[in-house]
């Protein structure tokens, strides 16, 4: 759709280019291609922050304080909905460009991470193992040779980054 915009502008300057200068530029300015690439990308629409869990949730309480350690090792890899056409290194190659450099396909837990947290009196700590990541909307386009664009598929991923670690919330029961 942008790339329609961009012809759009181009065609109504060069009009105006045809009237400030008379007929001898307009052909020349009326040149331009009637066509665009013919391109398949994947783009992602939206992302959002997202946690991934790595373990199983640990619980303690009431109040007091709460010692959980990661004894395991365990892989996170990136999850996507899609048809076969999307493959995950192509949404994970156009998250790691426009959301952040740190994403990635899979990231392993660390073994040996250890946290302590206080626990406020009557509630019960809760904390779980995992990376921060993101969530995100991709679609899969194909840029037309008219300077359109169709939307072939799309659909949602979860994607880890190499940051891992805890994650902590207080629940009532």
């Amino acid at each position: 759709m942008r790339k329609a915009i961009c012809l759009t502008t181009a065609l109504s300057s060069s009009a105006a280019l045809t009237v400030l200068l008379g007929s001898g530029t307009a052909s020349a300015a009326m040149a331009m291609p009637d066509t665009c690439p013919t391109q398949i990308t994947v783009s992602i629409a939206s992302h959002s922050a997202y946690f991934l869990p790595g373990t199983t949730a640990f619980k303690d309480g009431r109040g007091g304080k709460i010692t959980v350690s990661v004894t395991q090792a365990k892989t996170l890899s990136a999850t996507l909905s899609a048809s076969a056409e999307v493959s995950v290194s192509d949404v994970v190659a156009s998250a790691k460009a426009t959301v952040s450099k740190s994403v990635t396909g899979s990231v392993a837990v660390t073994v040996g991470h250890s946290y302590e947290h206080d626990i406020s009196a009557g509630k019960y700590g809760n904390a779980q193992y995992g990376s921060w990541g993101y969530k995100v909307n991709w679609e899969r386009i194909k840029e037309n040779g008219n300077c359109t664009s169709t939307v072939l598929s799309e659909g949602t991923a979860t994607l880890p980054v190499s940051s891992v670690g805890w994650r902590y919330w207080e629940t009532s029961s």
